[in-house]
Order: C-alpha cells, then structure tokens, then sequence
C-alpha cells in the first residue's frame, strides 16, 4: 500500500500521508483557505457539493473545493 495519496483542492494537485484530513490538504496548498475555513470566511465541499469538516478523511484522488460561506 502506498503511504502517499494525490489529492485536488481547488483542482490543484496535492500530495499527502495517508490518514492526513481535509485540513492537512488545505494547509498544503496555502494555509490561508486553512485559517479562512477556521474563521467561518470559507466552506470546503467534495465532489458531489457536500460539505465537509476539517477534520474529513481523504481517500486517494479526492477532489475537494473552497466556497465563500453564505451562512450567517
């Protein structure tokens, strides 16, 4: 079993540890849509649209998305 997985966030290639979550391929991308993500700013989705938390598992060829947060 490979210990790295590819990953996209925001169709940007990433590359992590197996077991590494959402917030782990955000902070490797660029720590700001990490800490963006933290202050409510922004929202991560999967590819379907469905939310996901920082602390979300990664499976392999994942592709997750930033979006502004409408919520109040």
């Amino acid at each position: 079993m490979e210990e790295r997985i590819i990953v996209f966030v925001n169709g940007q290639r990433v590359e992590l540890y197996r077991g590494m979550k959402v917030k782990h391929a955000l902070i490797a991308l660029d720590q700001r849509l990490y800490e963006a993500v933290l202050e409510g700013e922004t929202m991560v989705v999967d590819h379907r649209g469905f939310r996901l938390g920082l602390d979300g598992t990664l499976h392999a060829g994942a592709r997750i998305t930033t979006h502004p947060n409408s919520s109040p």
